[in-house]
């Protein structure tokens, strides 16, 4: 990466703030909500800030904000706190509610907050479910009324729903599921240290066995990760009773001494036991686990039934991380159901905990749409069980956001001019603001938020650093920085003369590498700002918005003809483009070669195909290739060698197809307790094999492929138009494979780009919607399904 571009020594005065070109000692005090007011009033940087001094230099240097010597305080709060916090301002007015809660029994008052998002209720639903659960208190599983269940609830069709704060009326459900306890490892397979076999508690053991598990993986050979873990096994071992070679405590020190070769050789046998079960079994064990889960997979909601997303407690195990996580390694900590708080209707009955234990607490929060949560060991973040996607409040939440982003055309133009205007302001903090959005809105960049030094060193647009952006003149910009999940934002780009112009003030000496490029503004001031504009307004929304409208503009462009796989490419194209902006990038995937190969394998092979069959015509009428030269032309253009290579896989293939139909055969005549097959009769079966590689031979000799059954010139010219199809399609999925080998379609597809535009295309250009919705997203964009027509526009 280029050094970056210095100031100019003969710059303007006039483009630098006037903030920065007057010394000046101005104090703020946390109270000042106001950003349009005067100098003083402008220099804060964020909204819970004690009060602070900002002194600029004589220079005209702006003050500096450097990364280490930022502190992030993480407050330890409760979910509900958290609530509390969100909901400091009453919403469109209304006050604050009070929730309930039991704690191991007891009842207390807690301060909830109103979500900004509400939900539409649904009418009548209280009583019903009142009902239901009078009738299914002896089981403890909520009831669901199949007759009324028969169709999906249309929420977006109700005519009565109310937009209020509270997420339900009434809420039954089961609970979580949690992992299940740990097996340990046989007497013959242990860890060695210093290569002696180990002795190990359960709980060490287990440890030992998560790192065993995974020896063969990079992980494994990752310095942070093996140090993390070491450090976190030993204390577990040292808890749990310590380590013991031939009955006497030994103390692990060295990670280097460690061996868990055992332990992987066992596991990675079990998996291969796992892989070799008979499918008949794997049927068996399937319908076990669903039955065990059943209960879990639903609640009811307002008396509906309503799909509920993960309910699983996370199992333990070791934290991978994405990019170059500081933790990576370090124990996740087995969840105990003391750990866990249950959400749920205060008059239904709340699920059993596991024998032996009980809730941490148990809520009746209307105002919030989780239904069990708990917080995690290694960031003491907290994680939720929430409704799936396919649910109504997910749908709801997704409409909203999608109308929200809509609403957004009817403002964007009056707030692009005032950023642009502002990006010559003479006060600091506004000109890097209008900076931001700038480059939120045209680069589709998310805000960003600070990191604490034991978090991934992921930046946004606000925590840009003085290392993530070089200048080159007149105005080209290079940004290079991890962005969120630490996929890597690399784009140069031709910025505004202004932008670049702050760009170089806002990385003026004495900033150097570590320092922030926006020191005077964070995203909760940025869209604070931005809801001056409209309710709701977040740079979140930006990003929303600009993915639609791409989106909306590139399938404009798309002619409606072609075949439908062809329509399908180019809607994938349209949805490249969003991606692109979006930096939605993943790794190519190992398999992806090896899938590519098989394509153009297939594709040869239907080439194969068409040369074969019109050969098969010049048998019929040989004085087809003086007639229709230009049709025959293409009969030579396979060599010998590929046509011997091509009859060598489909061999390959149709054997491989005969043993496995085979054995699938016989495992269920072995399920349904009949007697098997005989191999004997695989090998009758095989010989079609042979009669196959005879006639390939005869062809290869003779040049003549042998014509079968009631073959006619036209019946072979209307196969050859149906291999040429499929090799099209093939082309075109090859094609599309190879664009979107390094872009994920799905993340934009999923989150950023209106599920309306993708119905409307359906419609109007008469393609499945299930070649562009996977059946997940069928279920969870069925509202769109329903409510948009081929002339719907964003």
């Amino acid at each position: 990466m280029p050094e970056p571009i210095m100031m100019d020594s003969d710059m303007s005065d006039d483009d630098i703030p006037l903030v920065s070109r007057v010394a000046s000692y101005v104090e703020v005090s946390d109270d000042d909500d106001d950003d349009d007011l005067v100098l003083a009033k402008r220099t804060t940087t964020a909204t819970k800030r004690k009060a602070i001094s900002v002194k600029t230099e004589v220079n005209g240097s702006p003050p500096t904000k450097k990364r280490a010597s930022t502190t992030v305080k993480k407050e330890k709060t409760t979910t509900a706190s958290k609530a509390k916090k969100a909901s400091t301002a009453t919403v469109n007015g209304k006050a604050k509610k009070e929730v309930t809660s039991k704690t191991n029994g007891r009842v207390k008052k807690e301060t909830g907050s109103t979500a900004s998002g509400k939900t539409k209720k649904e009418p009548g639903a209280g009583s019903k479910s009142a009902t239901i659960k009078k009738e299914e208190e002896e089981e403890g599983t909520p009831a669901i009324d199949d007759e009324d269940q028969d169709e999906t609830f249309r929420w977006w069709e109700a005519q009565n729903a109310e937009d209020g704060s509270d997420k339900w009326n009434t809420l039954e459900h089961n609970g979580v599921m949690f992992p299940p306890p740990y097996e340990p490892l046989p007497s013959h397979v242990r860890m060695k240290y210093d290569g002696k076999r180990v002795e190990l508690d359960p709980v060490a053991e287990e440890v030992a066995g998560f790192f065993g598990a995974m020896l063969n993986t990079d992980h494994a050979k990752n310095p942070t990760f093996t140090a993390n873990f070491f450090n976190d096994f030993v204390e577990i071992v040292n808890s749990s009773g310590g380590a013991k070679v031939n009955n006497k405590k030994i103390e692990l020190k060295s990670f280097e001494k460690c061996d868990f070769t055992e332990i992987f050789e066992y596991y990675d046998q079990q998996r291969q036991l796992k892989k070799a079960i008979p499918s008949s079994e794997k049927k068996r064990l399937k319908a076990e686990k669903d039955r065990m889960e059943e209960k879990y997979k639903t609640c009811l909601l307002d008396g509906r039934k309503q799909p509920v997303g993960n309910f699983r407690i996370e199992p333990p195990g070791l934290f991978r991380g994405r990019g170059a996580h500081p933790k990576t390694g370090k124990l996740k900590a087995r969840v105990q159901p003391e750990q866990v708080t249950i959400n749920i209707g205060a008059e239904a009955k709340v699920p059993e905990p596991p024998a032996g234990h009980q809730w941490a607490e148990v809520r009746h929060d209307k105002t919030v749409s989780w239904l069990a949560m708990w917080r995690e060991n290694i960031n003491g973040a907290f994680k939720y069980v929430f409704l799936a996607q396919s649910s109504s409040l997910k749908g709801m939440s997704d409409f909203k956001k999608f109308e929200k982003a809509r609403e957004l055309k009817n403002h964007v133009e009056r707030i692009r001019a005032d950023y642009r205007r502002e990006l010559k302001d003479e006060v600091m903090l506004n000109r890097q603001r209008a900076t931001a959005m700038y480059l939120i809105d045209v680069l589709a960049l998310r805000a960003g938020g600070e990191k604490g030094e034991d978090e991934a060193d992921t930046v946004g647009c606000c925590s840009l650093r003085y290392e993530h952006v070089t200048l080159q003149p007149p105005n080209i910009v290079t940004f290079d920085f991890l962005g969120k999940d630490s996929i890597r934002y690399f784009q140069e780009v031709v910025v505004d003369k202004q932008v670049f112009k702050n760009l170089k003030i806002f990385k003026r000496a004495p900033k150097t590498i570590g320092d922030d490029i926006f020191d005077r503004l964070d995203p909760p001031l940025l869209n604070k700002h931005l809801q001056n504009y409209m309710p709701g307004l977040t740079a979140k929304v930006f990003r929303t918005y600009n993915a639609s409208y791409t989106m909306q503009k590139q399938l404009d462009l798309i002619e409606n003809k072609g075949s439908v796989n062809e329509k399908v490419v180019a809607f994938n194209a349209a949805n490249r483009e969003v991606a692109i902006l979006c930096n939605h990038q993943r790794t190519v995937a190992k398999s992806h070669e090896a899938s590519v190969g098989k394509m153009e394998d297939r594709i040869l092979e239907l080439k194969y195909s068409i040369i074969k069959t019109k050969k098969m015509m010049l048998q019929l009428d040989p004085s087809l290739k003086k007639k229709e030269k230009a049709y025959f032309e293409d009969i030579d253009s396979i060599s010998k060698e590929d046509v011997i290579k091509i009859h060598q896989k489909i061999l390959e293939r149709e054997k491989d197809r005969i043993e496995k139909k085979f054995i699938r055969e016989n495992e269920k005549l072995k399920a349904e307790g009949e007697e098997i097959m005989p191999e004997g009769e695989l090998k009758k079966r095989l010989e079609a094999i042979d009669i196959m590689e005879k006639e390939f031979a005869a062809e290869l000799k003779s040049g003549k492929p042998d014509i079968k059954g009631n073959a006619t010139v036209e019946k072979l010219k209307v196969q050859v138009e149906k291999l040429e199809e499929r090799i099209t399609n093939t082309q075109l999925q090859l094609k599309d494979k190879e664009d979107n080998s390094t872009v994920a379609l799905g993340t934009s597809k999923m989150n950023y780009i209106d599920p309306r535009l993708t119905v409307m295309f359906s419609k109007k250009f008469n393609v499945p919607i299930e070649k562009l919705f996977t059946k997940t997203l069928r279920e969870k964009f069925a509202w769109a399904i329903h409510s948009a027509d081929a002339d719907w526009k964003f």
